[in-house]
């Protein structure tokens, strides 16, 4: 390992930058790669990308950078990319602050900025003593998110080619599912989402084993099964369907018949239930019947307390008396056969008779 400080010129940095989404982001004179594959996209805001314009324009000293000097003289930025494109954007007009962009700067204005001197520590690391040393590290307020440190450790051919599909702005799986879908892609949660889908909640073993195949066609054309199944059966979108687990419904069931009217139906009623208190699990629910997937409105304590006075704490199963913390309410007529939550359906059992009737 070897670390040397140097000291650089903006406009000595800023010479041939090169903004490409699918190349990634180069200039000092076209040897420095700012964004290498294991670095995160840009996500700063426009707070905090202004806030390092701000401290070039008044001189004041922002932190040491680290680059990673390669074996054919190029560089990789190691840390500070995210102040580094903000920095050069600036410089290329790409964006203004209150109201002036660079070219509407005076010339010592200009001058002043172009001959900021950037401190740089040089390093030449091995492969993992540099990306050991990026997962530990925390880049300029924006903490790492876990895919973001996972694309660090696994990059390669095929995670190069899955965040095209990924983990761009506007990206294709963005395009096609941004409503099933949470979080962002830039930091990463779509293809999070899909590595966990595919990979049945083993993104790293799933990453490990496919870091070198040439491209990611297997979870893209996976995720779009998916996404098609999902349409299909469930036509009539609602905002709910962002949080089911559809990955599991697809493995589970993707070669079973499903009447999408009759579906449809179903939802709208249980979605009228006021027992339901999870909206979401419905669809799970009416693929599975199992009221494991709902979560049904419980009797509340004296409606409990109601039942076991008027049943003298006897369960009407095994009917033996039992004191009031051994046993437990239950709907009369069950609630899949639309039987209420209410005081009127509301039976005590003891734990045991309870635990048979659910089972059974």
């Amino acid at each position: 390992m070897k670390i040397k400080l140097k000291e650089i010129t903006i406009k000595e940095v800023v010479n041939n930058y090169k903004n490409n989404n699918e190349e990634g982001v180069i200039w000092f004179d076209w040897k420095l790669n700012i964004r290498p594959k294991y670095q995160r996209e840009f996500v700063y805001k426009d707070k905090q990308r202004d806030s390092v314009i701000e401290t070039v324009r008044k001189d004041f000293p922002l932190n040491v950078m680290y680059w990673i000097k390669n074996t054919d003289d190029t560089y990789e930025v190691l840390d500070w990319q995210q102040r580094t494109i903000s920095i050069c954007d600036y410089i290329i007009w790409k964006f203004s602050i209150n109201y002036q962009y660079f070219h509407n700067l005076e010339e010592t204005e200009k001058e002043q900025i172009l001959n900021y001197k950037l401190m740089i520590y040089i390093c030449e690391w091995t492969h993992k003593e540099k990306l050991d040393w990026f997962k530990t590290i925390n880049i300029a307020w924006e903490k790492l998110t876990d895919q973001e440190l996972r694309n660090a450790i696994y990059t390669g051919t095929w995670l190069t080619d899955a965040k095209k599909y990924f983990s761009k702005t506007g990206c294709p799986a963005y395009d096609i599912a941004k409503n099933y879908l949470k979080g962002n892609s830039i930091r990463q949660d779509y293809l999070q989402t899909v590595i966990n889908w595919i990979s049945g909640n083993n993104i790293e073993e799933y990453m490990a084993k496919n870091q070198d195949k040439p491209n990611a066609n297997e979870v893209w054309l996976y995720f779009q099964n998916v996404i098609n199944w999902v349409k299909a059966v469930f036509p009539n979108y609602r905002k709910e369907m962002k949080w089911v687990n559809f990955w599991n419904l697809y493995n589970n069931h993707k070669d079973k018949f499903f009447d999408s009217n009759l579906l449809e139906s179903q939802i709208w009623k249980l979605m009228q239930d006021e027992d339901v208190t999870k909206k979401s699990w419905i669809y799970e629910y009416i693929i599975t019947w199992k009221e494991k997937f709902l979560s049904i409105r419980a009797f509340t304590e004296k409606q409990k307390r109601e039942a076991y006075e008027k049943q003298d704490g006897v369960c009407t199963k095994c009917e033996k008396q039992f004191e009031l913390n051994k046993m437990e309410a239950d709907h009369i007529t069950p609630w899949h056969e639309w039987g209420r939550t209410i005081s009127e359906n509301c039976q005590i059992l003891c734990k045991s008779c309870n635990r048979i009737k659910s089972w059974k």
